[in-house]
């Protein structure tokens, strides 16, 4: 008896649904989304080897200018609410809550506490030109990168074990003020800093450069 062929039906999926929800969530991040707010100062880092990437999470980022200028930034806008409560507490600042939201939502800040309210209320544009972005203080007679340090820490809740601190400074900074940063966190018994650099190719001869070159081969 001969076999009974069904005939074959093009298999027709229907996209649309599909579609919809792809442009419903391309419309979310588009309307959801924040871009990360420019920072107030531009360092060139030194290079060198190290290929230990910047972690994203429980940071705390100090950048110094070629001027010596330093500047503190955090991520997490959680921790950096409860920074700000704590220093308008502290220093009586009279922040409102839109200073706070500015501070909280912001990049790097480079200004005196004494200042902190003026320049929270300005956008970066006037703040340069009002001549704010000065800088913390690291020096011995008025030392509020230590304070920045504290209530950073403080911020983190239980979890400040887990707190990276990280130095991003210019290739031009001064030494004397490198010094300066790193006696403060001496003084605060922080001995393990990171130090932000460009990734450049291993020197020939070097142990770094046989075990990129011993990669390679393997790959060949």
């Amino acid at each position: 008896m001969p076999k009974v062929k069904m005939p074959r039906k093009s298999t027709l999926i229907d996209m649309t649904a599909m579609c919809d929800v792809a442009f419903l969530l391309l419309t979310f991040f588009m309307l959801a989304t924040k871009f990360k707010p420019d920072e107030p100062v531009t360092v060139v880092t030194p290079s060198s080897i190290n290929t230990t990437l910047l972690p994203d999470s429980d940071v705390l980022l100090f950048t110094v200018d070629k001027d010596g200028k330093v500047f503190f930034s955090m991520d997490g806008q959680p921790k950096r609410k409860k920074l700000i409560e704590d220093l308008n507490t502290q220093y009586k600042l009279g922040l409102d809550d839109k200073q706070m939201k500015s501070f909280v939502t912001g990049a790097s800040i480079g200004t005196p506490i004494k200042d902190l309210k003026r320049y929270l209320s300005m956008s970066e544009d006037e703040r340069k030109k009002a001549g704010l972005n000065t800088g913390i203080p690291t020096d011995s007679a008025n030392n509020e990168l230590s304070a920045w340090i504290e209530y950073g820490m403080a911020a983190q809740g239980g979890n400040f074990n887990k707190l990276k601190y990280c130095i991003k400074a210019d290739n031009a900074t001064p030494y004397p003020k490198i010094k300066e940063i790193l006696d403060t966190f001496k003084k605060k018994h922080i001995q393990k800093l990171n130090l932000v650099t460009n990734l450049k190719a291993a020197p020939a001869g070097t142990a770094a450069w046989e075990e990129e070159n011993a990669g390679a081969k393997k790959e060949h």
